[in-house]
């Protein structure tokens, strides 16, 4: 069985006729329809008890988010495979598999039954923890995404991110403090990556995988416009890497502390919560549908 969790809401033109031909492609799945915030980890948790071989995401990163959060709620043995119909306006973890942006395209590659182990992400704080898939931030990435609204990212797509970002030096940059295996790093603006991209086709950290067990983090050193510029064009370049002025860091656990009160962290596009956060990883703990442009690297070669 292949149940589809998605929003019959979705706001815009291009997100209702994605709907629509969502709705004609997928004809033999369950269709789960969402409500309201939270509706899509409850019925990605259903469907998974209930025995689907998998569940799809159709949405945007949101609603990817949520529907892992459900699936990992299922007991390992019994959990699905998670695959992913873009529907979204950025729709990072998609690109990140491959999956076409054609919607006939995707629906073929869900079917096609190309599946790979991943790790997931784990994201543990005062809050309670959060599941993710794809990439994590904390301080002006985290009040960026605060920021963003609906009508800006229709219009400037990935941009209008780095467009709220340049908006935030307006107030005091907090300073995120980085722990990892051991080596610490600080700044105005840390990521932590479970793949390589961020806010579309940036590629933050480019020699990430999937399946690795462990965690890239980059820290932006200099809360100063020009800084975070530069480590823009070098991230759309695939040069992040080599940038100075940015730590790298890697481990299976981060830890993020600010000394500003009001410093928060985000996770895939949602604002969850004020530091401290630890970050952890579930080693290879979700199979997940590939597409056909699935990068070399990104995922293994073992496949079930």
């Amino acid at each position: 069985m292949i149940a589809v969790v998605f929003n019959p809401s979705a706001r815009g033109d291009r997100a209702r006729a994605s709907l629509e031909r969502l709705r004609l492609v997928a004809k033999d799945a369950v269709l789960l329809a969402t409500r309201g915030p939270g509706d899509a980890v409850a019925l990605a948790r259903q469907a998974g008890e209930a025995g689907a071989d998998v569940v799809v995401a159709a949405g945007g990163d949101g609603t990817v988010n949520e529907v892992v959060n459900g699936l990992c709620l299922v007991d390992v043995a019994r959990r699905p495979a998670l695959a992913v119909f873009p529907m979204g306006t950025v729709n990072v973890f998609a690109r990140e598999l491959g999956m076409s942006r054609d919607p006939a395209d995707a629906w073929g590659e869900v079917m096609s039954g190309r599946r790979c182990e991943m790790d997931v992400g784990v994201a543990t704080h005062a809050g309670g923890a959060r599941r993710f898939v794809q990439l994590v931030g904390a301080g002006l990435d985290a009040e960026a995404i605060r920021r963003v609204r609906w009508r800006l990212k229709q219009w400037m797509g990935p941009l209008a991110y780095v467009w709220a970002g340049l908006g935030v030096w307006s107030r005091p940059v907090p300073s995120i403090e980085v722990r990892v295996s051991g080596r610490t790093a600080s700044g105005p603006l840390a990521l932590v990556g479970n793949g390589r991209l961020y806010g579309g086709g940036f590629r933050v950290f480019p020699e990430a995988a999937l399946d690795d067990g462990l965690l890239d983090v980059s820290v932006l050193r200099h809360a100063h416009p020009l800084a975070l510029a530069r480590a823009v064009l070098a991230a759309w370049h695939g040069r992040a890497g080599s940038l100075p002025g940015v730590a790298h860091l890697q481990g299976d656990v981060v830890d993020m502390r600010s000394a500003q009160a009001h410093a928060r962290f985000q996770v895939e596009g949602d604002d969850v919560g004020a530091l401290p956060v630890r970050f952890g990883v579930e080693a290879r703990s979700l199979r997940v549908v590939v597409g056909r442009a699935r990068p070399d690297g990104v995922l293994g070669q073992r496949r079930d």
